[in-house]
């Protein structure tokens, strides 16, 4: 425990002076009762004294201006509060196929307007939800790695701009890595496929898997529109995240008929994939979403905040020892008040 106005403890000096004043004023009385020679006879006319009683309202009265002192040099510690907290990674498709326009105005442009929203809602909240942005087409990459920082979260956003295919396994990967930094894969498996490059090298063992039911504290929500056509496949990779307790949460953008996407010239229908997204989300434990505008989009993310968690956090507790320095003080009132009708 620490006090952040530790002067005002010296107070604490006065409860010293305040026994010894008690104790001579109890010795004093104590002499003046032997001048009388009835002593004994009163003792038994009126029956026994208060004996150790008497000194009762005295003790909580100290007891309890000491930790008034206390509490005016506001103490703080550490104790355990409610907050939400953890990483939530971000991980959204930028292909050509997120240009169809079966979601207004776009799939992409719907996609980072809900990612914005969701971001803007942490800043509120004012939790400690930490979010980090993938990006994802070919191949994918960290835009930016888990943050606090709300404005530099959606400024990456807007920087996110259509490429080419769709690489979700990739993506997937890359997640990890922004959650874990990369500790867990040894720099001879760049490609988080499990296989060393290098003749002879051993891997790191892989992670316990946590028992049923029990996460860690991160999650990845892939938003894409599911038409993976690049390697890892995604299903071969998600044990990855899995043996690690981490779920991951997929959104399909867009309709199940899909729309004609033109990209650099060239025109192809895109259609949603339903069933790899489900098959991921199901293996990790996690839940599917279809969005097909960005209203649900909006919706979605309200489902995905992180669960409330107990954390270590240095706490004022000024006011506990308020409360008990005054429980105290009333304690010594009432009893006084009670076996000697006056206050102590």
């Amino acid at each position: 425990m620490e006090f952040q106005w530790p002067g005002n403890l010296a107070l604490l000096a006065v409860v010293g002076a305040l026994l010894i004043a008690y104790v001579i004023a109890q010795r004093r009385r104590n002499r003046y009762a032997l001048r009388y020679s009835s002593v004994k006879m009163i003792r038994q006319a009126v029956g026994r004294g208060p004996g150790i009683r008497r000194h009762i309202p005295a003790a909580l009265f100290l007891v309890g201006f000491a930790v008034l002192v206390l509490a005016l040099a506001r103490p703080s510690s550490v104790v355990k509060v409610p907050g939400m907290e953890g990483t939530v990674i971000l991980a959204i498709d930028v292909s050509g196929s997120m240009l169809a326009d079966d979601v207004k105005p776009n799939r992409l442009e719907a996609a980072k307007q809900a990612a914005k929203v969701f971001i803007e809602r942490q800043r509120q909240a004012k939790n400690n939800v930490r979010v980090g942005i993938v990006s994802f087409s070919d191949n994918a990459q960290i835009v930016m790695g888990p943050s606090l920082d709300r404005t530099a979260l959606a400024e990456a956003i807007d920087r996110l701009r259509p490429q080419k295919s769709t690489a979700i396994g990739r993506a997937i990967v890359v997640s990890l890595d922004a959650i874990f930094e990369g500790t867990d894969r040894g720099p001879t498996d760049p490609d988080g496929d499990g296989i060393s490059s290098t003749p002879g090298h051993t891997r790191r063992p892989e992670p316990t898997r946590p028992p049923k039911g029990q996460y860690g504290t991160a999650t990845i929500v892939l938003l894409t529109d599911g038409e993976n056509n690049q390697s890892p496949p995604p299903l071969t990779v998600i044990d990855q995240a899995v043996n690690r307790g981490i779920r991951v949460y997929t959104v399909g953008v867009g309709t199940p008929e899909g729309a004609i996407v033109t990209n650099e010239g060239r025109q192809a229908r895109s259609e949603l994939d339903e069933t790899t997204l489900k098959k991921i989300a199901e293996a990790s434990e996690a839940k599917y979403f279809n969005a097909q505008t960005e209203s649900d989009l909006n919706q979605i993310y309200d489902h995905l905040a992180t669960e409330l968690v107990l954390r270590d956090e240095r706490t004022e507790i000024t006011v506990v020892f308020a409360a008990a320095a005054a429980g105290l003080l009333l304690l010594a009132g009432c009893f006084s008040l009670l076996w000697f009708n006056r206050l102590p």
